[in-house]
């Protein structure tokens, strides 16, 4: 387990991200969400993320049923803040929004103190709990001045009063994650999609700020939405069909994995993991047999001799830190 920054909360270096058992893009059945979260619990996974956003509730909703049974002393738990949920009139789904549920709810974009709360409130009844451990302030790229102003300020008297241990960010940029780290008190950042075998945009801001800093940083996106587990023409990244031109930079990486006798999501997963930095990489599953798969790759050795080729061959930054390498020392 590994502590967020300064905070008394720990985590799982493997965790569990509930957006896909909300019916990301497709229906998951109850059954077969609350199997993979209890697979995620066999594998020794003690992390679990989620958010209102991720299909209307549903997320929060069948995370915390599943979790009903274990000892709530055991995990820790996440979710965000920033869009609050209110009932909606109109008929159809979500899908616009990425999720397979009836519009039941519209999301509305509110980083008050307020809000926070009322916000946060309406998570615990979803989740059946008194208590989560980390609140993140959910993707406020468009409204900066509220977050900074308003919502970090309540997340920080939140976590004064402990009601909650931990607070952060989440977001797919590793820009205004950095602003949080130099010019907030947060324990824990999460970035998704900019740390990976195709992107590593947060190895020049994010990542050097939070070692300075103290602060942790959670990975998402490890795989980029699918492209680097199984990258295909018609294959995801960053939630939508992935350009030609890194489809075939993937299956460059696969090939280099395949060579070695790996496979491209160990190396993947490794690849996040190794940054002195990052307390956990997140993983979004939506079935067992996908938490069981990721639980083996992330386990799994990378030869070193994979590393060197992936340098030589312009696939990795020299700089970037490798699994077996010894931290790179700041200069003095």
């Amino acid at each position: 387990m590994n502590r967020l920054g300064g905070s008394g909360v720990e985590v799982s270096a493997l965790s569990f991200g509930a957006a896909a058992i909300a019916n990301l893009y497709t229906a998951v059945g109850d059954e077969e969400a609350h199997e993979a979260v209890e697979a995620a619990w066999q594998r020794g996974i003690r992390y679990f993320d989620t958010a209102p956003h991720y299909g209307l509730g549903l997320s929060e909703r069948r995370l915390g049923a599943a979790l009903r049974d274990h000892p709530r002393d055991h995990y820790t738990i996440s979710t965000k803040v920033g869009r609050r949920l209110e009932p909606a009139d109109g008929t159809g789904d979500d899908l616009a929004n990425g999720f397979a549920v009836p519009a039941t709810h519209r999301r509305v974009w509110d980083f008050s103190a307020d809000g926070i709360r009322r916000t946060l409130e309406s998570s615990l009844e979803r989740l059946g709990l008194d208590r989560v451990d980390v609140v993140y302030l959910h993707d406020p790229d468009e409204h900066a001045e509220a977050a900074f102003r308003e919502g970090y300020p309540a997340l920080e008297k939140l976590r004064a009063e402990g009601v909650v241990g931990a607070i952060g960010a989440g977001m797919n940029q590793s820009a205004m994650l950095t602003r949080f780290v130099r010019d907030t008190d947060v324990d824990v950042v999460l970035c998704a999609g900019r740390y990976t075998l195709l992107d590593q945009s947060a190895l020049t801001d994010l990542l050097p700020a939070a070692l300075e800093r103290g602060t942790s940083v959670v990975i998402g996106g490890a795989f980029n939405s699918g492209l680097l587990a199984n990258p295909e023409p018609g294959a995801r990244y960053n939630y939508t069909a992935a350009p030609s031109e890194l489809v075939e930079r993937a299956l460059r990486l696969k090939s280099v994995a395949d060579r070695h006798g790996t496979t491209l999501r160990a190396v993947a997963l490794a690849f996040c993991a190794a940054h002195p930095a990052v307390a956990s990489v997140l993983v979004g599953a939506r079935s067992a047999h996908e938490v069981r798969d990721c639980a083996h790759q992330f386990a799994a050795r990378v030869p070193g001799a994979l590393w060197q080729e992936l340098r030589a061959g312009g696939l990795l930054p020299a700089d970037a830190p490798v699994p077996g390498e010894p931290p790179a020392k700041e200069p003095s």
